[in-house]
């Protein structure tokens, strides 16, 4: 009799969207914190920066989590796609599992967070010059790349489930 098939995802799309992952991360960083506005007001430069909003630095925290999160993981995974071997054999398995579920509600609470104070500041500052427009959709954007790092460790999540040892 032929053993059930394998519900397994391949180690090279896991590589995949593991890389999609970071990339989404590494850039919503870059945009988040290079986002600045500078007003002059009464012949005094007023710069606001991303760091000056609690929830925007959370966002931060969080994609920076989950840059590490990934990258480990991304090498881990290469060295699985290049031997065909897993690093610390089948316990590894629940480490993914896990932390891909932690990994995932952190930038999910990041991404809500962020969106929440972007669209209370927009609509609270309606109207106002296109210095702070620019400033909030920056915000914004590099919102969207994080709630899209989120939504493929939620992929990576799933797929890390298939991979769990079916215990009868």
């Amino acid at each position: 009799m032929a053993p059930p098939p394998s519900t397994a995802v391949s180690p090279l799309v896991s590589l995949i969207v593991r890389i999609l992952t970071f990339a989404c991360l590494l850039i919503s960083a870059i945009i988040l914190i290079a986002n600045t506005y500078t007003q002059s007001f009464q012949d005094v430069d007023i710069t606001i920066k991303f760091n000056d909003f609690y929830s925007y630095r959370y966002l931060l925290s969080t994609t920076v989590i989950g840059l590490a999160y990934t990258l480990l993981q991304s090498a881990l995974t290469t060295f699985l796609v290049s031997t065909g071997n897993r690093i610390g054999g089948e316990g590894m398995l629940q480490f993914d599992f896990y932390g891909d579920k932690v990994i995932s509600y952190l930038l999910a609470t990041g991404v809500a967070a962020s969106f929440g104070m972007t669209l209370d500041l927009k609509a609270s500052l309606s109207g106002g010059s296109s210095g702070v427009d620019k400033f909030m959709s920056k915000a914004e954007a590099a919102t969207s790349l994080c709630l899209l790092g989120f939504l493929f460790t939620a992929i990576s999540s799933i797929f890390s489930a298939f991979s769990l040892p079916k215990r009868v």
